[in-house]
């Protein structure tokens, strides 16, 4: 069963890293388009259906996964796994970030520059490269 539960806990961070890196990179084009135009109520849609159908679900079977897994394989006082935790919470944190920047577009009041979205487009990699030599490395 573990097993099991490990390729799907794959298959959702997958889908919640494929939205995590690609909605930053909606949000860049989405800065640069003019407020109500064609091009920015595509957008609008585009970063809504990301979120909830994809990346919100996938966060959230990650989530689950991921402590079942933890409980299962007694790692949840392991100090590679804490550092993997605080990492993960951080990624969680910056998926509660881009569905307020999503509500802000939205609404037309996006308040931030493309070169803003670029920079924050960088912060879900790193913390990807962090959860994954931690996860598979397991330094200490």
């Amino acid at each position: 069963m573990y097993l099991t539960l490990k390729a799907f806990h794959i298959i959702a961070v997958i889908s919640w890293m494929a939205g995590m890196l690609y909605l930053p990179r909606l949000f860049v084009y989405h800065a640069a388009s003019k407020p109500g135009s064609e091009q920015s109520e595509t957008f609008k849609v585009m970063e809504r259906r990301l979120l909830n159908f994809i990346m919100t679900p996938a966060m959230a079977v990650s989530w689950i996964l991921g402590v079942a897994l933890a409980i299962q394989g007694h790692w949840m006082s392991t100090p590679w796994f804490l550092a993997k935790f605080v990492l993960v919470i951080a990624l969680s944190a910056m998926h509660g970030f881009f569905s307020r920047w999503v509500a802000e577009f939205a609404r037309d009041r996006n308040t931030h520059t493309e070169k803003f979205f670029r920079i924050v487009n960088e912060i879900p990699t790193v913390l990807m490269i962090f959860i994954v030599l931690l996860a598979t490395v397991k330094p200490f």
